[in-house]
Order: C-alpha cells, then sequence, then structure tokens
C-alpha cells in the first residue's frame, strides 16, 4: 500500500472515523492501521522538537519506522499464507528445518 494510502488512512482514523470501520475497508488489522497512526505521531512529534535531530537520529527514527512496518506487513503475509492453508489449498510455504 502506498505511503499517501495509509497517511490517509491514518488521518481518517484521526479525524474520528472508527478503528475498524478504517482498518476493514482497507483490508488491513486494526493493529496495522494502530501501528500506522503510532510511526505517524512519532515522525510528527520528532518534527517538532525544539532541539534539532542530527542525521544519524533521523535515519534511525526512519528505519525504525520502516521496521515496525514491515514486521506488521509480514504477520499479515503470514496470517494469510495460514488461511489459505487451512481452507486446503495445500501448503503454500516450505518449511525449512532447523538445525
Amino acid at each position: 500500500m502506498s505511503r499517501q494510502r495509509k497517511r490517509d488512512a491514518v488521518l481518517r482514523f484521526l479525524r474520528g472515523e472508527d478503528l475498524e470501520s478504517v482498518s476493514r475497508g482497507l483490508g488491513v488489522t486494526a493493529a496495522t492501521l494502530s501501528g500506522w497512526r503510532d510511526a505517524f505521531l512519532t515522525a510528527g512529534e520528532a518534527s517538532l522538537s525544539t532541539r534539532p535531530l542530527d542525521a544519524d537520529a533521523l535515519e534511525s527514527g526512519r528505519l525504525k519506522a520502516k521496521l515496525g512496518e514491515m514486521l506488521l506487513e509480514r504477520e499479515l503475509l503470514e496470517a494469510k499464507v495460514a488461511a489459505l492453508e487451512a481452507r486446503g489449498y495445500g501448503p503454500l510455504v516450505r518449511r525449512r528445518s532447523r538445525p
């Protein structure tokens, strides 16, 4: 999903639309939408800082937000794979044996 669509969804939620209806309309979980909101607010809060952040701190914040987003997306994909496998589509992912 594009950054703009995520931003628009977060703004709808922050303006008072119901969390469940916004997330359902986008086809994402409430947890995903909440994660987007948290990342959005964290970035906004950092921009209001009176003390300028150095480049390393800005990059660290950006990478942390991206990591959180990617972890949420991974959880969603794992849940979708499990749901498809439960419906009888067979194993969709080859499981690796652990050493």
